[in-house]
Formats: C-alpha cells, sequence, structure tokens
C-alpha cells in the first residue's frame, strides 16, 4: 500500500511539471521576464509551503513527530538550489525554443544522472545502462526534430540552456532520493523551496513583483507555476521517491515528457510531427527498459 502511495505521488509531481512549460511560454506572452516568472513562482510556492506547514502544525503535530529528523536541515536548505536552478535554466530554455523541444532536452537528465552517479558516488553503469543511454541519443534526435529541419535554424542557446536545465534536474531527483528523507516531506519542501527562492532572488533581483500592477497581473500564472511547479512536485516527489526507489522513480517521473508535448500540440498548437512522436515515444520505452529489474528473483515493479 505505501508503494503505490509513491507510485501516485511521483506520477502527479512528474505530470505537474510537464504542463509548466505551457504557462510558462503563455506567461512570456504576456511580456513578462524570466526573472519575474521564476520569482512569482519561487514566491508563491514559499508562501503556500510555509502556511500549509504552519495550519498542519497547529492543528496536526502528530505528522511531526513519526520522523527522526537527525539530518542538518541546513543541507536540506542548501540542496533547494538545484531547484531554484531548474527552474531558471528550463524556463529560459522554454523561451528560446518551442516547449515540445525544451522537455525533450530537459528529459536527457536520464543519462545525465547516470554520469552523475558515477563521477560523485562511484556507481559504474552498466552494459544495459550504456546502452540505453545511447538509445537516449538517438531518440533525442528524432524527438528533436533535427532530421526534419535546418540545424542552423535551432536556437544553440536554448539548446545549451536546456542541457544545464537537464543536468539541474538530475541532481534535483539525486537530492531527493539522498537528502533529508528524514524529516517530513512538506516540511523538507519548504526549506528546499526557501533556499530555492533566495537563489532566484539574488541572482536575477526581479523586485518588480512588488510594484502593485506588476503583482497583479502576474499574480494568476504565479499561483498556477507556483502549485504545479513548486508545490507539487518537490512534496510529491519528496513523499513518493523515497518508498519507490530512485529506479522506478526514474521510470515515473518520465510521465512529464508525454504531458508536456500534449500540452505543447495541444495547447499552443506548436507543430509537433509524427517523427517527433515517434522519437518520444522511443525514449519512454528505453526509460521503462533501463529501469526495470532483472533477475527471476527480483521483484515486479507496478
Amino acid at each position: 500500500m505505501e508503494k503505490i502511495k509513491g507510485i501516485t505521488a511521483v506520477l502527479v509531481g512528474a505530470a505537474s511539471f510537464g504542463i509548466l512549460s505551457t504557462f510558462v511560454k503563455k506567461a512570456y506572452a504576456r511580456g513578462f521576464t524570466l526573472g519575474e516568472v521564476t520569482g512569482v513562482q519561487a514566491l508563491f510556492g514559499m508562501m503556500l509551503l510555509w502556511m500549509t506547514l504552519l495550519i498542519l502544525y497547529t492543528s496536526y503535530r502528530k505528522y511531526f513527530r513519526n520522523y527522526t529528523k537527525k539530518s542538518n536541515l541546513w543541507v536540506v536548505f542548501a540542496s533547494g538550489i538545484s531547484t531554484g536552478a531548474v527552474s531558471l535554466l528550463y524556463y529560459k530554455c522554454v523561451q528560446l525554443v518551442p516547449a515540445s523541444l525544451a522537455i525533450v532536452l530537459l528529459m536527457q537528465y536520464i543519462w545525465i544522472g547516470q554520469l552523475i552517479e558515477f563521477l560523485v558516488f562511484k556507481e559504474s553503469p552498466t552494459r544495459r545502462n550504456i546502452v540505453g543511454i545511447c538509445m537516449i541519443l538517438l531518440a533525442t534526435v528524432l524527438a528533436t526534430g533535427l532530421l526534419e529541419q535546418d540545424f542552423h535554424a535551432l536556437d544553440m542557446m536554448g539548446i545549451f540552456y536546456g542541457m544545464l536545465a537537464a543536468s539541474a534536474y538530475a541532481m534535483f531527483i539525486i537530492v531527493n532520493g539522498r537528502v533529508g528523507n528524514d524529516h517530513p516531506p512538506l516540511q523538507k519542501s519548504a526549506f528546499m523551496v526557501t533556499g530555492a527562492c533566495i537563489f532566484i532572488f539574488i541572482l536575477l533581483q526581479p523586485f518588480s513583483l512588488f510594484q502593485i500592477d506588476t503583482f497583479l497581473q502576474i499574480g494568476p500564472y504565479g499561483l498556477l507555476l507556483s502549485v504545479f511547479g513548486t508545490v507539487l512536485p518537490p512534496v510529491m516527489f519528496a513523499y513518493g521517491m523515497p518508498k519507490v526507489g530512485i529506479s522506478l522513480g526514474s521510470i515515473l517521473s518520465s510521465v512529464e515528457l508525454p504531458v508536456a508535448v500534449c500540452m505543447s500540440y495541444f495547447v499552443l498548437h506548436e507543430s509537433v510531427s509524427t517523427l517527433q512522436f515517434v522519437g518520444v515515444v522511443c525514449m519512454l520505452i528505453v526509460v521503462v527498459v533501463l529501469n526495470m529489474p532483472r533477475g527471476a528473483n527480483r521483484p515486479t515493479q507496478r
């Protein structure tokens, strides 16, 4: 039962992250800047998390007593930089390239995460992982539409920011699986998002948000982005990842790819060719195969 709850949580968090690019594109169309979009998301998200945490603390303290809380909260707070970096880099990428391409670039976190595991934690990739990484790179060529358009027509800075966003997202996944799991998921998320908010405000200084006119106009976008980008994914991942593990979590989190592509196609009316859809499906298949347990004695992940 606990595993089913974890699976559901990760699916909800990943799907929420998948719809963000659509809202971001619409916010850019209204003339808002990168700093304003990322800043309002982090600010609203931080406020919503701490308000929820305060209500929970005053009415249901038993929720906090079930955790040992041995790890340092300052480490959790600092790890929020990965959350802020994902938003900042991904939204910059969305500003420069189509949303359907941005999410494909973000999905490169799969092989980047393997590389980080090898370099930092000395976990060597298996032969299956190496083959899977090569297949992901080939599927990326299809999913990005490189075979159907002039290579020089692509915004190379957009691709660069997309790869940086993928690296930050890989760190975000690893951090959620390894840091602060002895704290309540909501408390852990509140500290991470607070760290992300401070990081964004120091880096981009989006103080125009505190002007009444700007605040009222960007407010609806801030609410949507904070709920689906700052509140739900960290809370759902913090709750679900320790229950399902990194491997199954990676499979489940890949649901953001078809969600984002479908939103781009149906809501933003971006052009997504059949070949690109094939590439997306191939990437999803590789993600599942990469993380399927091997051996007859290993339990089946459901």
